[in-house]
């Protein structure tokens, strides 16, 4: 299984040249010690939750700063940009990086979306009318669309992307509708949800049987699935577990304005990571389906504005997370458990969100030089005996 890393660009202090110095160093360091993609987010707006708005400009410095780690797109939010304009630019960072590009999409969240004056109801047919013209454009020859929303008389379109017959195209999905979606469409899923892996199994056996059966949107199949999580490595077992919990708590805070459009964010949350743990059950008893209440949701947790939902979530401890597989954390061994709950689930890569407002620079680094030393050539010895 493939490793990657993800880059929201957070740090405890925002400080926009120095998280710019300190993810080109951590991107740096994964490419000497083994990872085999970065993943960039597009964001805007959110301060403290991400100074990533502009990810090709980061890969045009990193494509030189890096030798062999691709470079992912993680994601373009498509109805932002002209679709050319798009397949301009994964080209060329194709070109400058000789071929390492992977080619996330997206449409983000009403509170960006909202911001840029887009409407958020248009998106998901902005993004399916540029998804399909951008391989297209890469073809060969002239291009020209009539689309709903942009319409392009027949033009010559360079460059063309170095990958042939082009990089493989993604889509972020947080729901079973858009891993449909994806088979459909013959892209990879990037399930970025962060949740425990026996709740994607079932989603993860179903889009590898219909990516299958798929007439690709490109010019081939791309059915790879990504799961995303948190992830902080230290010999320290206990303290690195506690600081990916913490990282994560944060990184889902109920003062985010990325998250304030969610309704029952929390209920959602603690049924993707596995549900009520048995040692929290007695608390919230009065709270959980019961024998006999057919329909019922297995966690009724709306009363008190979410409070209820916020309380239960707050009380999950991070080894039930980390034995769930939600984070992977804590010494080596320990991460090489957790990992292995993905693999048996199905994931081809495993993304790690590790430098955020929670975890400092010098930590993420000593975190990404232990995964190199310890993690990943444990990873290759395995996958070799296999």
């Amino acid at each position: 299984m493939r490793l990657s890393l993800a880059f929201e660009m957070q740090r405890p202090q925002v400080d926009d040249h120095a998280v710019v110095e300190e993810t080109l160093a951590q991107c740096v360091l994964a490419d000497e010690v083994g990872f085999d993609t970065v993943w960039f987010v597009e964001h805007h707006f959110l301060t403290t939750f991400s100074g990533s708005p502009c990810p090709e400009v980061m890969f045009g410095a990193l494509s030189r700063m890096t030798k062999r780690i691709r470079l992912g797109f993680g994601v373009v939010i498509l109805p932002y940009h002209h679709p050319v304009r798009v397949a301009e630019r994964v080209a060329m960072v194709d070109h400058l990086s000789g071929g390492r590009v992977e080619f996330g999409t997206g449409r983000s969240a009403p509170y960006e979306l909202i911001g840029m004056g887009i409407d958020p109801r248009e998106t998901r047919a902005m993004w399916e009318e540029s998804l399909r013209m951008i391989p297209k454009i890469w073809e060969d020859g002239l291009f020209s669309a009539e689309g709903r929303y942009w319409k392009v008389p027949p033009r010559e379109v360079r460059p063309k992307p170095y990958q042939k017959p082009h990089p493989p195209i993604w889509v972020a999905a947080q729901q079973p509708a858009t891993y449909q979606l994806a088979a459909e469409l013959g892209i990879g899923v990037m399930a970025l949800s962060v949740a425990a892996p026996t709740y994607l199994a079932p989603h993860i056996k179903q889009y590898k049987e219909r990516v299958r059966h798929t007439k690709p949107v490109g010019k081939f199949v791309n059915d790879q699935w990504l799961s995303a999580t948190m992830a902080v490595c230290d010999r320290d077992n206990r303290a690195a577990r506690d600081l990916a919990a913490k990282s994560l708590r944060t990184f889902f805070g109920p003062d985010r304005p990325y998250l304030k459009d969610q309704t029952h964010l929390y209920e959602q949350l603690v049924a993707s990571w596995g549900g009520v743990p048995d040692h929290l059950r007695a608390n919230f008893s009065r709270y959980l389906k019961t024998e006999g209440a057919e329909g019922a949701p297995e966690v009724d947790l709306s009363g008190g504005s979410g409070q209820i939902a916020s309380a239960l979530w707050n009380q999950i401890d991070a080894d039930t997370l980390v034995e769930r597989g939600v984070l992977v954390a804590g010494d080596p061994e320990s991460c090489l458990r957790a990992i292995a709950i993905h693999e048996e689930a199905g994931v081809d890569e495993l993304q790690f969100l590790m430098a955020t407002e929670t975890v400092s620079h010098e930590a993420a680094m000593s975190s990404i030089e232990m995964f190199g030393k310890y993690v990943i050539p444990e990873l290759r010895r395995k996958g070799h005996a296999q």
